[in-house]
């Protein structure tokens, strides 16, 4: 579902991205690591069109997003990580808007706005403008309307910053039961328990290059010394070329899906 091949994004000297090659398979759960800095965001504005990359390709669904940006965005949903909303509309109001901007039949709006608000706990703020809802509330309304058409790849980056622990369970749990329905998702966090948690596989990258790539059970088989997440996650991205290159050797070449 997302194929990326010998991906470079430089600004001016600096290499955000380096040379990354990634195959994500159809209903995984991949989340993709690093500190600040490492290019994550930037790798997600290319897999969404919002950036061109220097050299190499970014295919969605088996289509390059450059040659076909609007064929690509049909068939995706991206939640940045600090979305816009018209504050100005109700909450139901921009789940209209939105389905008017996927063309999703007048008819079945109503159902779905309905079954999505009460799914996400917000069907009692439907009728409140967006710039009265709460921090929580505005980032569920983001949820139920990225959802909306159904799309087929999945993008998120940091999906539960600011969010109470029974909204970070809700998500969770949605985000697990998309993929398992064949929905690919692919997430950013700086969450590593929730990444430990719900990932089907993890990628880590630092410095631009990916330097960890599998399950955390491969992961963690590689690198012995590690006994979590936390502890590989923060090996590798300590700056140490000599225990990076250790830890990374027979880590950082799969790249098939674990599903």
């Amino acid at each position: 579902m997302i194929e990326i091949s010998n991906l470079v994004r430089k600004f001016g000297s600096f290499e955000a991205v380096r040379n990354l090659s990634l195959q994500v398979a159809p209903g995984e759960l991949f989340c993709f690591l690093g500190p600040n800095g490492a290019g994550k965001t930037t790798t997600i504005k290319i897999l969404t069109g919002l950036l061109r990359p220097t050299s190499g390709t970014a295919k969605i669904c088996g289509i390059d997003i450059q040659e076909d940006p609007l064929a690509v965005k049909k068939l995706m949903g991206y939640i940045p990580d600090t979305p816009f909303l018209y504050e100005r509309l109700t909450a139901s109001e921009f789940f209209q808007f939105t389905a008017d901007l996927y063309d999703v039949p007048q008819e079945a709006v109503p159902s779905l706005c309905e079954e999505a608000f009460k799914l996400f706990g917000i069907y009692d703020q439907r009728n409140a403008l967006v710039k009265d809802l709460s921090h929580g509330m505005r980032q569920r309304l983001i949820y139920t309307a990225t959802f909306l058409h159904n799309p087929r790849v999945m993008f998120i980056d940091e999906p539960l910053v600011g969010l109470d622990p029974y909204s970070i369970r809700l998500i969770k749990d949605i985000l697990k039961a998309k993929a398992r329905a064949g929905m690919t998702i692919f997430l950013t966090t700086h969450i590593l328990a929730v990444a430990a948690d719900i990932a089907d596989r993890i990628g880590i990258i630092y410095q631009g290059r990916l330097i960890a790539l599998g399950t955390l059970s491969e992961l963690l088989a590689t690198n012995r010394d590690s006994r979590n997440l936390e502890d590989l996650f923060l090996k590798l991205t300590s700056g140490d070329d000599s225990q990076l290159q250790s830890a990374t050797s027979g880590s950082s070449h799969s790249t098939g899906g674990s599903r």
